[in-house]
């Protein structure tokens, strides 16, 4: 396991070596795992509630130093992995290589004044490498297990030991000098981002499921991954208005949805504003899909802003849960700028 992998690397770059006709890149990806307010469901929430375990705060929009994050208690798990490859002037792979692996965070119990905290246990990390013509594609999956012991049947079997969590992340390097990012699988839960090379954030696992996660079967480490429905990154602004919104000092109401439901519909009268706490929903206007948001999106600004009614319809692409708080609780000229941000005829 490598932790030692903190600080930001250097952007992807090219080095020309004229007497072997070579040109090298490199990248790499980092996904960050925790668990976000509201997240968890059934008999383990009381935890939660009373303050024996917590929520974790959201990750900061760029991750420059991960160790710092991991010592604050900031992420349950993160997975890192870094490539690089050599092509030839004809495109073709002379040498490559991939380091890095899971970095396994803690979980802090509290009874009363007292604490303890108990620190997680990895898995082997998995790693494949794929080499084609004029590319190269590492796949790393990492994770692990809490080692605070979580009561749950699966199967009608009664078990003590708690659900695997993990990433499956991938990086492909190409003789042109591009580079990109996936993120092909993941545990149900809990909420998974991913970082670029300079440390951006730039995708997100769209849906939580503790229910799932509890009943787990498939994992890397058995028969199969866990497929993950992935969205792009919020703006830096919707990542602070998602903190007014939860911390302020009227609490928002808490919708949960099943797929298929309407959130608003394209016309009809809208006081509120929404923050999309976890799943995906379709944009459409005039019965055309506009695209997906995911978790972290703010969604409602342009009834407030104009008309006081609906422009888009926004439907759950999958089960969702919002906060719905109200018109006056960011002020004009955030809403505003947010607003800039999106296309005209999205986000109602």
């Amino acid at each position: 396991m490598d932790t030692t992998l903190c600080r930001r690397p250097p952007a992807p770059y090219r080095r020309n070596r004229p007497e072997e006709a070579r040109m090298r890149v490199e990248s790499q990806a980092t996904s960050v795992s925790w668990i976000p307010s509201e997240a968890v469901k059934g008999y383990t929430r009381p935890m939660f509630d009373a303050g024996i375990s917590h929520y974790d705060d959201p990750p900061p929009g760029r991750v420059d130093d991960l160790e710092a994050l991991r010592r604050a208690d900031r992420f349950r798990f993160a997975n890192v992995l870094r490539a690089w490859a050599e092509f030839g002037d004809d495109g073709r792979v002379i040498a490559h290589g991939a380091e890095g692996g899971g970095v396994m965070g803690s979980t802090t119990v509290r009874l009363g004044p007292l604490g303890l905290t108990l620190a997680a246990i990895s898995l082997p990390d998995l790693r494949t490498e794929t080499v084609g013509d004029g590319f190269v594609t590492v796949t790393q999956s990492a994770g692990g297990r809490t080692s605070f012991p979580m009561p749950r049947a699966t199967g009608g079997i009664p078990r003590w030991r708690s659900p695997l969590v993990w990433t499956t992340i991938s990086i492909t390097l190409r003789a042109d000098g591009t580079s990109d990012v996936t993120l092909s699988g993941a545990s149900p839960f809990p909420r998974h981002w991913v970082y670029d090379a300079a440390g951006q954030l730039i995708l997100k696992a769209g849906v939580t499921d503790f229910k799932a996660w509890a009943a787990q079967r498939a994992t890397p480490w058995g028969a199969e991954d866990s497929p993950v429905v992935v969205t792009a990154a919020e703006t830096a602004l919707e990542r602070e208005l998602s903190r007014l919104i939860m911390r302020g000092t009227r609490k928002p109401a808490i919708r949960e949805l099943k797929q298929g439901a309407a959130l608003v519909r394209q016309g009809e009268p809208g006081e509120s504003l929404f923050l999309l706490l976890d799943g995906v929903v379709t944009v459409d206007v005039d019965g055309r899909e506009l695209g997906q948001v995911g978790p972290g999106a703010v969604l409602g600004e342009r009834a407030l802003l104009e008309n006081g009614r609906r422009t888009a319809t926004l439907t759950a692409l999958t089960p969702i849960r919002v906060a719905e708080a109200a018109a006056d609780t960011i002020d004009r000229a955030a809403l505003e700028h947010l607003a800039q941000g999106h296309r005209r005829e999205e986000f109602a």
